[in-house]
């Protein structure tokens, strides 16, 4: 096959297109605009290519903020009903998104000692950037090794939220608020807890992982205040009731992962699936050793099954206590005030679902599940007739969104884009943006931030046009919106930016 471009997308509508495949082999959804397709270059349709031939793929689908990963895009879906591959999910497992709705109104923060009153309470708590602990937070939950075990085996289980001071009813209003072994049980996770407790290297540094919950990385991690705009239609007006957010309102949005912990068990699996394919000669798709994968029921599939579920919980019980930190914190400012989790979600993850009317493993890499009202999958969950909320990160200035899927997302694997996607590499970003005017921006759209310097790196400009994004969402027939979200105040790593 030639070297894909964007001349070899078959447009289908106003914001679908199709990448043709050899072989017979079901062609790629693309969804995207033509300026959002013109943005997929050679090296990102490479990868969906290669992904897209790999065994046992069934389906792959390009969302409009899809740029290059590690072996398939990021902003990238593929099923297989008979194959597990690690690099769909990266290295971040259950990277996500949480938002958590305050009883504030947005004239609560409108002065900016108050603001920075809240930023400073947060990061008493909250510690952020790589490799940051616990200990380097004074107000901080302290983990041990033997919660920080039942974290990773049990998720957020009453137990687990009790210990570290979680509202229990959250976990309602998780997409998974645990994940079981690859047998779908705790037993296999407790054994292959063990198992990797063998190598003394990991049991030394699992309790520097442990002491990762309740905190944000670096790059794109971020923790962001902001003011509720409920889109003016029946449907987002009754959405917005069911999701627990009101026009006017504060909200907190964040975006983090499985930090230390998450990248360490994905690096082991992508070392170990890369031995056994080079002892067996087993080949690689496109060449590429970050699609290495293996079949289900194998032993390999197992370990990584598992694994990932490891990975996952951790990075489930992460994101609910820097929730219930960032309402201590409010808290703290705002005594009394209450806040509610509205949802969290992953957009790094393999679940199993039914697809083209059989089960399959979805992969989701820098993707989004997008289940509208009337989904099987969503009875006896508070969204049964609206679909679940899904939460898009643009950037600050843009404001980011809340949707919710359509019918026609069953076309997208019923899945949507994660957020914006890069247009910039970080390398590309500091060599061409200009530091003093990203500063300034901030400074224009009155919103603060917890950095001398904002990461030039993460500055609105190094990503795509978030309107052009979510116009191809909706003209595509996936989702709709349901309210955006203005930041008021963001937290980043600030080490990089302030060196």
């Amino acid at each position: 096959m030639a070297t894909p471009s964007f001349q070899s997308l078959i447009p289908t509508g106003e914001a679908t297109a199709m990448l043709p495949l050899p072989d017979h082999r079901p062609p790629v959804t693309v969804i995207g605009t033509e300026a959002i397709r013109r943005t997929f270059d050679e090296g990102c349709l490479t990868q969906t290519v290669n992904s897209a031939m790999a065994p046992g793929v069934s389906r792959v689908v390009l969302n409009p903020d899809a740029h290059v990963g590690y072996g398939t895009p990021i902003g990238c879906v593929m099923s297989s009903p008979t194959h597990i591959y690690p690099g769909p999910v990266g290295v971040d497992i259950k990277c996500s998104m949480s938002l958590l709705a305050l009883d504030l109104g947005e004239d609560a923060l409108v002065d900016k000692p108050v603001r920075r009153a809240v930023i400073d309470a947060i990061l008493e708590r909250i510690p952020t950037g790589a490799g940051r602990g616990q200990s380097s937070a004074k107000k901080a939950r302290r983990v041990d090794h033997a919660l920080g075990l039942r974290a990773v085996t049990e998720g957020a289980s009453p137990g687990v939220c009790a210990q570290l001071g979680i509202p229990p009813e959250w976990a309602e209003r998780c997409e998974d608020s645990a994940h079981t072994g690859h047998e779908g049980s705790i037993d296999s996770l407790h054994q292959r807890f063990e198992a990797l407790c063998a190598d003394e290297r990991f049991r030394g540094r699992f309790a520097s992982k442990a002491a990762q919950l309740g905190s944000y990385g670096g790059g794109n991690h971020f923790g962001e205040c902001e003011v509720v705009r409920v889109d003016d239609s029946d449907r987002a007006r009754a959405a917005a009731g069911v999701f627990g957010l009101r026009d006017g309102g504060v909200a907190f949005l964040s975006h983090c992962g499985s930090r230390g912990l998450g990248h360490d068990l994905a690096s082991g699996q992508f070392r170990a699936l890369a031995q056994h394919f080079e002892q067996w000669g087993i080949p690689l798709p496109g060449g590429d050793r970050q699609l290495v994968h293996a079949p289900l029921g194998s032993r390999e599939a197992d370990s990584y099954l598992d694994d990932m579920a490891l990975g996952a919980n951790f990075a489930t019980v992460n994101h609910l206590l820097i929730n219930a930190l960032v309402l201590e914190a409010f808290q703290q400012v705002f005594p009394g005030v209450q806040g509610r989790l509205v949802y969290f979600i992953s957009h790094n993850i393999a679940r199993r679902e039914i697809v083209d009317n059989r089960p399959q493993w979805v992969h989701r890499k820098g993707a989004t599940r997008a289940f509208p009202g009337g989904h099987h999958a969503l009875r006896g969950t508070p969204f049964e007739s609206t679909g679940h909320p899904i939460l898009l990160p643009g950037n600050p200035q843009a404001g980011s969104a809340v949707m919710v899927a359509d019918p026609g997302a069953e076309i997208s694997c019923f899945s949507v884009n994660h957020g914006a996607g890069r247009m910039l590499g970080r390398k590309a970003a500091a060599r061409t943006l200009d530091q003093s005017a990203v500063d300034e921006s901030f400074r224009n759209a009155d919103i603060l931030t917890n950095c001398r310097r904002y990461p030039i790196d993460e500055a609105p400009a190094a990503y795509k046009d978030f309107e052009e994004v979510l116009a191809s969402v909706r003209k595509a027939g996936l989702a709709s919106e349901v309210a955006r979200l203005q930041a008021r105040f963001v937290i980043k790593d600030a080490s990089a930016a302030d060196d």
